[in-house]
Parts: structure tokens; sequence; C-alpha cells
């Protein structure tokens, strides 16, 4: 059979057709995008949470018993009494070492962008290891960072203490988030979230008055050290104690709402950071929240410490006065804690969607209330006018946890935190800050206040009835991973000696905007070779990138030998036997043969009896280039450099071997070659995916094949099965390279 020329009659094509073939292709693609987000869309009720029966705040403590709550609310409230204090006494800081209104509000602020250099590790050490052991040691360290900062001796130091307790607070939002939404039910999440911050309320309401009691009962200048040195201790008993907290099965209530049983994963595979974000980015109700909290942070974070220096330095408020005013108005958010989270959790359980638009439309306010507030004619009416606007960008901020908890994949909540608190804290915190401090500078408080505030409530309140419109989606998905993890579970429960080496299942994938893979999966067993086959851009090539690691799934799972890969780095995956011999260039051309061996076996240096091992293998595998060890690679015809790619592969002793394009470009004594070299590899039980073009070659080596056409499969079965299917053997011959 042989591939007939592109214009049947000898003439060229016509540009308008090349141009409506594309734009029928575009269309095709947009067609099955749409499919694909349509089908994993379940009824409202099969959503985790929503109509279970509602439950009582007594009963959800119940549930997980009342003492890891009660340690983390300590612990938050505790961070917030820090924070309360730093703004209260930022003044008299400032005063003290000689600072300017920018670098006191730089300082005061900052702290949001050290917190970020903690949250990546927080956020993987939450996803892997036991979390009562990290919020302890965090705590420690907290405790002994807020006692330094009373004790710096200029304003350099006092940065250090605060860059250390930036960096001790950022187990907060990743590892307490992750660890209260695996303790309690679904149901409670909001209320929980909303006594949580009404403690820390609480705290940060007595702060101010406490601290500047301290303050001004200590006297002299040095009176704003007291406060630090006395708020460590506490924080260090409650940190001792969170090494108790027991460590819950993860992602148990979801599982419970969603199967009615919980699936644990024994032994889950490390986690990449770099995976867990590529993929949580693709999940659009949690991508426009993230955004959106990252931008009402530019005023949040920053609107305490201006109004503060605004009130002394325009009204001329001591400190008692200021920490009064303080007082009364995180005593007056604790009135709408108490609303705010019940309805949260009613209309979660009724609506997600109106749920989550619920806080966007609190938020939106916010931009007409701050420009009333400076505009009042003294100190007394403008700190009255600025309660309003803090309850509700407060209580909103509060619920950021039972947001991300939704419908972030269990596996990756600590991650999913560190990623909104990277945005929150670093570009909303310091962003704002070093923004409002620019402008405080240059004019004052109050220009800085409204050029950076209102713009930034507008656009958090609107991003956040956004992504509204996305959750029920996003949570279909949680339902499907779920459905499809339990199915797994008892699949491998029942025939647990048949459990495949290398499993994909319903994996969507796009470049960018593009989705490119449309529900993709199969299975390949132990010794088995698999021949990936299809036209020109059908996906193939992507999909060895999914299975290798070089690309995240939006959905979808990789599972090696029964076990979760799909957050797994490539290099790790390497470790596991998953390599893949890319297609194109493959060697260093400048080194010779036996070099890139060596470069090839650079893991197994510290053991010369392995390396030796491996080395007569491939040599005896490769007898052409046993003979040319001395030449440089990039002197050999394309075909000996492909072999020496494939020798370069079979190094690293792979468990399953993925070859983009293995006849690409080269002579038919080439391929003849290489397939006895790949007959070798079958006979030896290595498992095999082989993209491949030629229908021929993909039947001479394949025990079966998957046929993929515009990135959904056509055709999974025996190779020779394939051959019958005319309307597919026909586009595999006449598909142009690549894919």
């Amino acid at each position: 059979m042989s591939a007939p020329s592109d214009a049947v009659d000898g003439a060229a094509p016509s540009a308008a057709g090349l141009a409506a073939g594309l734009i029928d292709a575009e269309a095709e693609r947009r067609r099955q995008q749409a499919e694909s987000s349509r089908e994993v869309l379940f009824a409202d009720e099969l959503l985790p949470g929503v109509g279970d029966e509602q439950l009582s705040l007594r009963a959800g403590l119940a549930a997980g018993g009342s003492a890891t709550f009660l340690t983390l609310t300590t612990l938050a409230a505790m961070d917030e009494l820090e924070s309360a204090a730093l703004g209260i006494l930022a003044p008299d800081i400032r005063d003290a070492f000689g600072m300017s209104d920018g670098a006191i509000v730089f300082i005061s602020a900052a702290s949001g962008a050290f917190l970020v250099l903690g949250a990546l590790p927080m956020g993987w050490l939450a996803d892997r290891c036991r979390r009562s052991r990290v919020i302890g040691w965090a705590g420690i360290a907290f405790s002994a960072m807020v006692f330094a900062c009373g004790l710096a001796a200029n304003a350099f130091l006092f940065f250090l203490a605060r860059f250390g307790v930036g960096v001790a607070k950022s187990s907060t939002l990743p590892v307490h988030g992750s660890l209260n939404a695996d303790t309690y039910p679904i149901g409670v999440r909001g209320r929980l979230a909303t006594i949580s911050a009404g403690a820390a309320r609480t705290a940060g309401a007595l702060s101010p008055l406490a601290v500047g009691g301290i303050a001004t009962l200590a006297g002299g200048d040095d009176g704003w050290r007291w406060p630090f040195l006395i708020l460590g201790l506490p924080a260090l008993l409650v940190a001792v104690w969170a090494f108790r907290l027991p460590e819950p099965p993860r992602g148990q209530h979801e599982m419970k709402s969603v199967l009615g049983e919980v699936v644990e994963d024994v032994k889950p595979m490390p986690i990449s950071i770099e995976a867990a974000f590529a993929r949580l980015m693709r999940i659009r109700s949690i991508k426009s929240s993230i955004i959106a909290f990252s931008a009402l942070g530019f005023s949040l974070f920053t609107g305490g410490v201006l109004s503060n220096l605004w009130a002394e330095d325009h009204y001329g408020m001591s400190t008692f006065e200021r920490g009064v005013w303080g007082s009364v108005s995180g005593a007056s958010l604790l009135l709408a804690l108490p609303i705010v989270g019940p309805w949260y959790d009613r209309l979660y359980r009724l609506d997600p969607s109106r749920a989550l638009a619920l806080l966007g439309y609190l938020i939106l306010p916010g931009a007409v209330l701050l420009p009333i507030q400076w505009s009042m004619p003294n100190g007394i009416a403008f700190m009255i006018a600025g309660i309003p606007a803090a309850i509700l960008s407060s209580v909103t901020f509060a619920m950021v946890g039972p947001v991300l908890s939704s419908v972030v994949p269990y596996r990756l909540r600590g991650l999913g935190s560190a990623l909104s608190a990277i945005y929150i804290f670093f570009i909303g915190a310091t962003g704002g800050a070093l923004l409002a401090g620019l402008i405080s500078n240059a004019y004052d408080a109050r220009v800085a206040v409204l050029v950076v505030g209102i713009p930034s409530t507008l656009i958090g309140g609107l991003l956040v009835v956004r992504s509204a419109g996305f959750i029920k989606h996003d949570l279909s998905l949680v339902v499907q991973e779920l459905r499809e993890e339990l199915d797994e579970r008892d699949r491998q429960l029942q025939d647990p000696e048949n459990i495949p080496v290398l499993q994909v299942n319903n994996i969507d994938f796009s470049y960018g905007h593009v989705q490119t893979l449309f529900d993709v999966g199969f299975e390949v067993r132990r010794g088995e070779t698999l021949a990936l086959l299809g036209t020109n851009g059908a996906g193939k090539s992507t999909i060895l990138k999914v299975v290798c690691g070089l690309g995240t799934p939006s959905r979808g799972v990789v599972r090696l030998g029964g076990r979760t890969i799909t957050y797994v780095s490539p290099e790790q995956r390497g470790s596991y036997g998953v390599h893949l011999l890319p297609g194109g260039k493959g060697v260093f051309p400048g080194m010779t043969v036996r070099e890139n061996l060596e470069m090839a076996a650079f893991r197994v240096r510290k053991d010369p009896a392995d390396r030796d091992r491996r080395f007569a293998y491939v040599l005896d595998l490769f007898p052409d280039l046993a003979g040319r060890q001395g030449q440089l690679a990039g002197s050999m015809s394309g075909g000996q450099q492909q072999m020496l790619a494939l020798a370069m592969v079979l190094m690293h002793d792979p468990e399953v071997l993925l070859i983009d394009e293995l006849s690409l470009g080269l002579a038919p004594v080439v391929v003849q070659d290489l397939l006895a070299i790949i007959e070798r590899l079958k006979a030896d039980g290595l498992t095999m995916v082989i993209v491949e073009q030629s229908l021929n070659i993909a039947l001479a080596i394949a025990d079966r094949a998957v046929f993929l056409e515009k990135g959904q499969v056509r055709f999974e079965g025996p190779a020779r099965e394939l051959a019958e299917r005319d309307d597919l053997a026909r586009a595999v011959f006449l598909g142009k390279e690549g894919g």
C-alpha cells in the first residue's frame, strides 16, 4: 500500500482550500474541547458536600476531635496578635530606628514576602509528612523570632527578625489548612474558618489595647519592645502541644461524601512542586480565586499600617488611642463572622457557585467605603468609617481556606495553599507594600490607600464572582477522580497479579489555551510493546511527555505498577524506571561514544560492578558501537546516532521504555537493525511504548496498538486488527511525520 500524492489531479491544493481545512480543524478542536468539559459534569447532588444532611458545628467538631481545631486556632490567634502588635507599634518602631514611613510600611508588610519563602517547603512537607510535626517545629521557630524582634538593636536586625517571623508563620495557610480540611467534614468548613478567624480577630482586637497598654506602662523609647518579648512565650507552649495532634486520612471527607468510603493511598509517591502548580493553575476556579485574593491583598495588608500612620500624623492620635480603636474595629468584625460562616455552609450545601459568589459580593462595597473613610474630618470619624470596609474584606479573606479545600485535589492541598500564599502574600502584600510605600513617600498615606485600594478591591470582587461560574465543573473533576480511584482500588484487590505496569486514564492536556488531548486512556502490561499510531498532530508525542513527566495533564491520572505518579517529577520517574528516548538528536555530538555512555551511567558511578554490567549489556546489544567507542558521536551517521541514543537510555536499565519516532528519517537498512534490537529487548521482557508512523513497522514490533486522531483514542487493540480497519490504516499511511 503506497501513499498517493497530495493533489488528486497533480495540481497543488489552493490557498483557500488549505485555509478552509485549517478553519474546520480548529472548529473541530473547539467542539472536542467543549464536549470534554461537559462530559465530566455531574448532577449537583453528586458533588462533594452538596446535598448532604445539615451538620451541626458540634457534630462536625466531634467527627475529627476538637483538639486539632483548638490548637490550630490558638496558633493562628498568636499570629494575628503578633501582626496586630506590629501595626500598632509601627510609629514607635519608626521613630526608634529613625526610619521613613515608606521603610516601616515595607518592613511591616514585607513579612508576607518572607512568608512566601517558607510557603513552598511548608506546602511540600504538608503533602508528604506528618503535619503535626511540621506545625510544632514552625511554632517553636515563630516564638523564637518574635522574641528576637523585641531584642533587635537596629533596623537591620529588626528586619532580620521579621524575616524569621514571616518564614515561621508560613505553615499557617498550607499546613493548618490542609490538616483542618482532612480532619473536619465539608459541611462545617465555613463555620470553622470563621471561628478561627474570629479567634484570631479576638486576639487582634485585644492586642492593640494590650500592646498599647504594655508599651505605655513600660514607657520610654524602648517601651515598644516589651510586647514582643512577652508574646513569644504562649506561642512556644502551644507549639510543643501541637506535636501530639493525630494525622487523619487525606481526602477522607470528599471520599465519604462521593464514594461512601475512604480509599487510602498507603504509599503515596513524592509530589513535584512544578507538576502540582501546573495542575492547580489549570483548575479555573482556583486560578481566578487566587488572583482575586492577591488583588485584594494589595490593600488589605497595607491598610492597617497606613491608617495608623495617618491617624498619628494627621489627627495626632496617641498609641493608646489607636489601640482602642483597633480593638473596637476587631470586635466589630466578630459580629459579622458568625453570620457569614453558617451562610456560606448553607449555600455551599445547596449550590457551591452561590456560596463562592457571596464572597465576591461582600468584597465589592469596599471600593465605595474606602474613599468615604479617608474623607472624614476627625480621627474618631476616620476610625469609625473604616470599620465596615475592614469587616467585609477580612470576612471574605477568612474564607480562602474553605474555597481552596473544596476544589484542590486532596493530594495537593498543602501545595495548593502554598500557591495561594505566593500570590496573596508576595504579589498582594509585598506588591501592595512597595506600591503604597512609594506613593506614601511621594504624596501621603491617603493618596496611597485610594490609588491602591479602590482598583484592587474592584478587581478582587469581580474575579471571585467570575470564579463562581467554574466551581461546579471543577468539583465534577474531583468526583470523577475519586470514582476512578475507587474503581482502580477494587480492581487491584480483585486481581493483584495482573496490575498493568503502565496506566493512562482520562487524560486531558493543553498547550496554553489549546487542548491537544481529550480523555486519552490505555494500559500496558509488563513485557508488552505498545505502538502509538496516528496522523500528524494527533497527540502521540504529547502523551509520551505526560507519561514521563515532561507535561502535567489538566485532568486524569498516570500510574506505574498501580501507584499514582501523575505529580511525580521527571527525574523521580526516571529513578522508578520510566525513560524516554525523544525524537531527533539524543546524543552529545562533541563527545565520543564512550563518553556519551559514561554520561548515561553517571547515576550508577558509585557502583562499579553495576556500571560495568550495564556497559557490557549495551555494547553486546550494539556491536557496531563497541568498535566506535573513541569516535565523536557527531561524526556518525543519523542511524548510528539513533542507536547510541537508544544505548544511552538502556544504560539506565528502564522498566518502561518510551520511544518517540523510532524510524523517523532513517534508511531502511538502519530501521531493520533497530527492529532487530527491539525484538531482542522484547525477548528480554522490557515494556515499551513506541510512537511510530509506519503501520508496517508497528505490525512488526508491537503486540498492541493505540490509534490517536485529533487528540482522541479511536482504536485500541491488537496491532493486526488495526490493519483490518481500512479507515484508520489509510490515516496512518497518509499522515505526515510528526505528532
